[in-house]
This record gives structure tokens, sequence and C-alpha cells, in this order.
């Protein structure tokens, strides 16, 4: 989760909503990334989305078997999907989203039925520095 912290604070130094994520298989790192959606113009580039871009590229696949992603905010609907479709193995996220989270704050795509996989999860990991970093960008971005 170090490693996405890390991720979150170059999403923050460039402006975007700080949000990082970083995917590991087999105890190597296969994939890390930020959020991107301002700097590219692009409603799709979480850092949930980029990483798993970068991690399919990694292994030359496009699915994640046996892979976790750590993620410093819980993945919304969109990204949930995802994460589903790569067969990601499991999400360990900081801190829930109550606006938005797809991996049960508001929806639980992640272990709902009618879908075909489902993902372990577990939460409060660097919860509260997580959690900072975001409130504090928010109320920064209100002033």
């Amino acid at each position: 989760m170090g490693l996405a912290l890390e991720q979150a604070h170059l999403a923050e130094q460039q402006g975007e909503v700080p949000v990082g994520a970083v995917i590991v298989k087999d105890r190597q790192c296969i994939g890390r990334a930020y959020n991107q959606c301002i700097t590219n113009n692009d409603p799709s580039a979480h850092a949930e989305i980029q990483a798993v871009r970068e991690a399919c590229q990694s292994i030359g696949n496009y699915r994640l078997i046996d892979a976790t992603l750590y993620v410093t905010l819980e993945p919304c609907c969109m990204c949930a999907g995802c994460l589903v479709h790569a067969r990601i193995k499991r999400v360990v996220y900081a801190t829930p989203d109550p606006k938005a989270g797809a991996a049960g704050s508001v929806f639980n795509l992640v272990n709902g039925y009618p879908l075909n996989h489902k993902i372990a999860t577990t939460t409060g990991i660097l919860q509260k520095s997580c959690s900072e970093l975001l409130k504090n960008f928010f109320k920064a971005r209100r002033m």
C-alpha cells in the first residue's frame, strides 16, 4: 500500500485527485499508476484502470489471475467492473468511498451476483494517511 500511496502523491502533484494503485503478482509489481483523468482528458483514466492496463501489458495477458490490486481509495463501479473482467484475485483498498464505492460501501460489484468472478477484499491498510490526503486535497480545492 505504501507504493500506492506514493502514486497518489504523484497524482496530487499533477493536480489530479490523489488516488494511486499498484498491482502485484508473484511478489512482483507488474503495474502502477495514479489518476490521470484531467491530464489525459479521459474520464476512464482512474488509477485502477491505468494500473490494469500496465499490468496486462507487462505480463502479456488481459487476465490478471492471482494478482492483487492495492489502491488508496475503494474502486468505483467502472473500476470494479474492469477488475472483475481482468480476474483480479484480491483488492486491498485503504479507505472506503461512501459516495461511489463499488467494493461494499455503496455497491458490491466485486462480490455480487450475477457476475461470474468474485474478488476477495481487504480494507483499512494505511487508511488514515490515504483518507487525510484526499480530504486535504478537496479542502484546498474549495478554498
